[in-house]
């Protein structure tokens, strides 16, 4: 017997197959890195989410999920800054510790 399944569960396993395919295809600049990332974890966000409410849990996973979310948008944030501001831009080729 099929079971109907969470039209949220279906627009978080979309978005992380959308960011997934952004972060293979614009991995020329940090920035557009780093969104893919976050756009990733709001997706799996998504996901355990609409599975918790489906099994009616806690949420506890869900709220640990939104935590490291925060940090790492904010280690990505300060990682972005550092590279500005010594190398002038954000592109990932620069980052080449083969370079002169």
């Amino acid at each position: 017997m099929m079971s109907v399944v969470n039209p949220l569960f279906n627009v978080g396993v979309l978005s992380s197959m959308i960011s997934v395919l952004v972060f293979c295809l614009q991995r020329k600049h940090l920035l557009n890195s780093l969104l893919s990332l976050e756009m990733m974890m709001l997706s799996i966000f998504l996901v355990i989410f609409s599975c918790s409410v489906n099994i009616s849990s806690e949420g506890l996973v869900v709220f640990i999920l939104l935590a490291l979310a925060a940090c790492e948008a904010a280690l990505g944030l300060s990682l972005l800054v550092i590279l500005i501001r010594s190398h002038g831009n954000d592109y990932v080729s620069s980052l080449s510790i083969h370079k002169c």
